[in-house]
């Protein structure tokens, strides 16, 4: 199993589709990354030769911010939003979306499960 970054990648998987496992590496990178490196976007991790891994490991380390840089820095970026109370700090800080969606109808994704909040009640005549 090839580790790179601090990630195990799956020896079955063509290496276009095992690079994206690591957090910073999307699909038009991993391309670039191959390329860069001169290899088979359809070859399996299993295949590479260990010298092949170690260019990949190279051309990452050198030209790209991955895994635990990465999430730090992103976690830090959002502790300075929070620090400086920006209004995108405070809708981070109260688990709401940052980047003006509504939140009406729909965000269960960062507000979590809904809360019912019982109706008003009708008054009698």
């Amino acid at each position: 199993m090839a580790r790179i970054a601090g990630v195990d990648l799956p020896r079955e998987k063509p290496i276009l589709y095992a690079l994206p496992l690591i957090f910073g590496i999307g699909k038009k990178n991993a391309a670039d990354i191959i390329t860069k490196a001169g290899l088979d976007p359809r070859s399996r991790v299993k295949d590479l030769s260990e010298a092949e891994i170690g260019h990949i490991r190279e051309i990452i380390d050198a030209d790209y911010q991955v895994e635990g840089d990465l999430r730090r820095e992103v976690n830090g970026n959002t502790r300075r939003l929070i620090e400086i109370g920006s209004y995108r700090g405070l809708r981070h800080r109260r688990g709401l979306p940052t980047r003006g969606q509504n939140t009406r109808h729909n965000a269960r994704t960062r507000k979590g499960k809904p809360k019912t909040v019982a109706g008003k009640k009708k008054a009698k005549k």
